[in-house]
């Protein structure tokens, strides 16, 4: 355990320290302080001494930038909350993107098993299409400082610093070239350096693994996590469909899973009212994400991995939704 969370504790233990959680870090220990125990712990991993030099200076403490949003009674419908996620001019970008490299991608969807425009609306929803450009290790250590959760799962920030190190000196990454977000997420498809480190792909045969700044690479490093997670290339994700009122509750959600016949005799159709499909070879599931007076969807296996990479139904449907704008109209 850090210096830091042992003096927190004694601290605590004693009563001597009354302030909120992120003060009590803060105060804990200066930043200069925490940056010293992230550089031993850096030495305790193996980092060189070389990538410890070069990077520890170059280190500040980040500021995030506080928006004052007006508070929600709660999640809009999907109705109104996938236009309003899903703008036009999100839809454009992504099939000007397509467009303007559509062999490229093509190629590379075939070649990794993943459908191009399901990566370009992973792209789009989970980074809008936008790399960012704050110095990663500066925001990670900033974030672990603070006290804050790395990211949604369980990476804890402080790891997260010595897995950005570790991804720097096997991909001979430069301090500026290792960009993120606010959160430390990276490149296109917003990954953790856990994840880069683990599903990053050379694309173009470079040598390196840039989701910064080449397409092919962010494309191939996508692609690869999605099928790692069971994408399957000759699927889709599912298919919005109309139910009878009276059917029971217990049967929605990701738990159940019936073939398209059994969904036909209980009612289930089509959005247009025709049948369902009629083959054999699947097991679905029906959601209902705003509950029976909202939309209802079959979805499929892929729908599954796609899930498992967002926050939420609403956001998994964000990007099924795009992944369709993306197809329709076709793109010669």
């Amino acid at each position: 355990m850090f210096l830091k969370n042992v003096l927190l504790s004694a601290l605590l233990a004693n009563g001597l320290l009354l302030a909120s959680p992120l003060q009590a870090q803060e105060s804990a220990l200066s930043y200069d302080q925490y940056l010293s125990e992230l550089k031993q712990q850096a030495v305790e991993q193996g980092i060189a001494q070389g990538t410890i030099d070069a990077v520890f200076d170059q280190i500040k403490l980040f500021k995030k930038a506080v928006v004052n949003e007006p508070a929600k009674s709660g999640p809009e419908n999907l109705d109104k909350y996938l236009p309003n996620r899903v703008s036009e001019a999100l839809v454009e970008q992504a099939r000007s993107l397509y467009r303007d490299n559509k062999a490229l991608f093509d190629r590379l969807g075939k070649e990794y098993g993943v459908q191009p425009r399901f990566v370009l609306a992973y792209w789009g929803i989970t980074s809008a299409f936008d790399a960012s450009d704050y110095p990663a290790l500066t925001v990670i250590a900033s974030n672990a400082y603070h006290g804050e959760q790395a990211y949604a799962g369980d990476e804890q920030s402080d790891a997260a610093f010595i897995s950005a190190l570790k991804l720097m000196e096997r991909d001979q990454l430069s301090f500026d070239s290792l960009k993120s977000d606010a959160s430390g997420l990276m490149g296109y498809p917003h990954f953790t350096p856990k994840q880069l480190a683990k599903y990053g792909q050379d694309g173009n045969g470079d040598g390196r693994v840039d989701i910064w700044h080449s397409l092919d690479d962010a494309f191939a490093t996508t692609a690869n996590y999605l099928k790692q997670l069971g994408w399957d290339y000759d699927g889709t994700w599912g298919r919005q469909v109309s139910t009878p009122k009276a059917l029971p509750q217990d049967l929605v959600g990701l738990a159940v899973h019936k073939g398209f016949d059994q969904w036909q005799a209980l009612g289930v159709r089509r959005f247009n009212g025709s049948d369902l499909p009629s083959r054999k070879d699947m097991q679905v599931s029906l959601i209902m994400p705003d509950g029976k007076n909202g939309r209802s969807y079959l979805v499929y296996d892929n729908y599954r991995v796609l899930r498992k990479t967002q926050g939420s139904e609403h956001l998994t449907l964000a990007v099924t939704y795009l992944s369709e704008r993306i197809k329709y109209p076709e793109i010669k």
